[in-house]
């Protein structure tokens, strides 16, 4: 996944594993917080944030890119999809 992402954003495996490993906390979080039901993740929100995290210093199009990249893999792999 971190190749497809690398190729696809043309980001540092660093810059990606931060992004990522950020993402997985906040994810983590909100799963804490759902007390058992679907967790909805806002996109937006996690941009946000992923660049308020202070060993974050990409600019919001490159965590945007990156995040995308993700979930284009996930997809095609059938491991994720968008809730209308």
């Amino acid at each position: 996944m971190m190749q497809y992402i690398a190729d696809k954003t043309k980001a540092s495996q660093a810059n990606i594993a931060l992004v990522l490993k950020h993402e997985q906390a906040y994810i983590n979080k909100a799963h804490e917080n759902s007390k058992g039901n679907d967790v909805d993740i806002d996109g937006d929100d996690l941009a946000d944030y992923i660049l308020s995290r202070k060993d974050v210093k990409l600019d919001e199009l490159t965590v945007e890119s990156i995040l995308d990249a993700e979930m284009d893999y996930l997809m095609d792999k059938g491991h994720a999809g968008y809730v209308d």
